[in-house]
């Protein structure tokens, strides 16, 4: 059985993500900001969620959006100041939220300070903070590894003449964290954070930290691609098993852990994506009560909406993590969003939108969610010419990158900016989302809007969903179904996934126990079988 104690605050919690340049703008300039966090932060709060993870606002010159940060101290003036991060954090803790932010440590922008003195030279103080290698004898890069984000992963820089590491864009270099005086810096600028009062960090790319230092080839993977890498990137066609996950990080990882225990109540939560290696990775990162907190994985954000896929994903982590947890997420600022991803032609997104949360939020571990989820927005088409992310725009048409699930948070259906802004949208918002628009949703009990807030209280009101064990039951290709128990309780968490109506015996105990009126319309209990419509869910307590 699960055991809880009080500073485990995040154990079976729900965080809301924020994705500030697309979530509310204060000052008319088409771009979200802290201020416009501050505004909405109500809105955040009805939905019944336990903390806030705020994508990136540090100064950055926005080759990635923010992930390419140029001070970690420094809010960017896109986003408005020290001030402004004050006084949303204030407004937060008033309201019973916790602030967790984006750390975006395993590299840097090229014109962060560190980087302009690291490239000046070879012998400068911070000559080693990142990733240097010299050249082959015939002038190409040390190895064969490659970036995310499209080529090889190394630069060739004529000052020091030699190639520096980016995993991802060249102008986000590598930080070198075999370097003591980095990790000291890294963690004094987490510090600086703690000590403002935030609640946690969230780990961006946590296990890219360090590399192999033989700086040895990957070798060829055993299929084209990882679960978080388009087919169409040469990326997953490597195994990359020196460029990333080294076993130095599981120190560095504790020495978080360490950092935060001066700050009772803190957390760290781990973003890993790490193909097939991630349950086994996520269970070395968790485990034994003195590394991260949680991790976050991208192993739920694949277009299979199936039972099998739920069953086999989630049995891999608790088999792999069983003395860790695991933060679940159906969506974020990297990936389509869900309801376009799952639908089949003629499926009812409003349908697929309210299955998806309903699994979600019974699953154990922690859970996610991503701004505009609750409203069921759609994936937004967008033109090339209106595309920001520098991801799609390399990869395009094959790929069409992020933006489309990055377009601005509609407030109101009035009005060409739907509430989020006076000015231009940084991206345009699409009609079908004004739609949506959460005062529209407001007024509709019916609207998706209000269904997030009932199944978000029922977790947050039964403490088998938040904190039990999970053993899954055999069932057919459509049906998923699986018991949360904790405490002598049991739940009994029941989905047709499929799009015909199906009967399905109950296990003794749960024929006279639906929960109402959070299961689906139209569930109906025979003696001991469950009559279940297309795309439906039922919750059922043990008698």
């Amino acid at each position: 059985m699960s055991q809880v104690g009080d500073g485990d605050w995040w154990r079976g919690a729900v965080i809301y993500q924020v994705y500030p340049r697309s979530f509310q703008d204060s000052d008319g300039d088409g771009i979200g900001d802290l201020k416009g966090i501050t505004a909405r932060l109500d809105h955040i709060a009805s939905l019944g969620v336990d903390a806030i993870w705020v994508s990136p606002f540090f100064k950055s010159p926005m080759a990635d959006m923010g992930y390419d940060v140029s001070d970690y101290r420094a809010v960017d003036p896109m986003f408005g100041t020290l001030e402004d991060f004050d006084a949303m954090l204030a407004r937060a803790h008033e309201l019973g939220l916790k602030i967790i932010i984006d750390q975006v440590i395993s590299h840097t922008s090229d014109q962060h300070a560190w980087f302009k003195e690291s490239r000046a030279s070879r012998d400068n103080p911070k000559a080693d903070w990142y990733v240097w290698a010299d050249p082959k004898p015939d002038g190409t890069a040390p190895n064969n590894w490659l970036s995310i984000f499209g080529g090889p992963a190394w630069e060739w820089d004529g000052t020091r003449m030699q190639y520096y590491m980016h995993s991802f864009l060249t102008s986000q270099p590598d930080i070198n964290f075999h370097s003591p005086a980095v990790r000291d810096a890294v963690i004094d600028d987490m510090r600086f954070w703690l000590d403002r009062g935030v609640d946690g960090f969230r780990l961006d790319a946590c296990n890219h930290y360090f590399h192999d230092a033989k700086l040895r080839n990957n070798p060829p993977a055993l299929r084209a691609a990882g679960h978080d890498i388009p087919e169409t990137n040469p990326y997953g066609f490597q195994d990359h098993i020196y460029d990333k996950t080294q076993p130095e990080n599981v120190a560095f990882l504790k020495r978080i852990r360490s950092l935060l225990a001066d700050y009772p109540g803190t957390v760290a939560v781990g973003e890993v994506g790490d193909g097939d290696r991630s349950p086994a990775t996520v269970g070395t990162y968790t485990s034994g009560g003195d590394t991260l907190h949680f991790c976050y994985t991208f192993d739920l954000f694949g277009t299979e909406f199936s039972p099998d896929i739920f069953r086999s994903t989630i049995a891999k982590f608790l088999e792999a993590s069983s003395d860790g947890w695991v933060c679940w997420a159906l969506s974020n600022h990297d990936v389509m969003r869900h309801v376009s991803r799952f639908a089949r032609p003629g499926d009812d997104l409003n349908r697929i939108g309210r299955l998806a949360i309903a699994i979600l939020a019974a699953l154990r571990g922690t859970i996610c969610i991503y701004q505009g989820e609750e409203l069921g927005l759609p994936e937004a088409e967008l033109a090339f010419e209106d595309l920001r992310d520098p991801y799609g725009i390399r990869f395009w048409p094959s790929f069409k990158g992020r933006d489309g699930c990055r377009t601005p948070m509609p407030w109101s259906a009035g009005g060409a900016q739907a509430g989020f802004s006076d000015g231009k949208p940084w991206l345009p918002i699409p009609a079908e989302h004004k739609a949506r628009a959460v005062e529209v949703q407001e007024g509709d009990p019916r609207a998706m809007l209000h269904f997030y807030r009932k199944i978000l209280a029922f977790r947050s009101a039964t403490p088998v969903l938040r904190f039990g064990d999970i053993e899954f039951l055999d069932t057919g290709k459509t049906i998923l179904a699986f018991t949360r128990t904790y405490a002598g309780k049991a739940t009994l968490c029941l989905y047709n996934m499929g799009e015909e109506p199906t009967d399905w015996p109950l296990p003794s105990g749960y024929a006279t126990a639906l929960v109402e009126p959070i299961s689906a319309p139209g569930i109906t209990l025979n003696r001991k079988t469950a009559r279940l419509p297309a795309l439906s869910w039922a919750f059922l307590r043990a008698r």
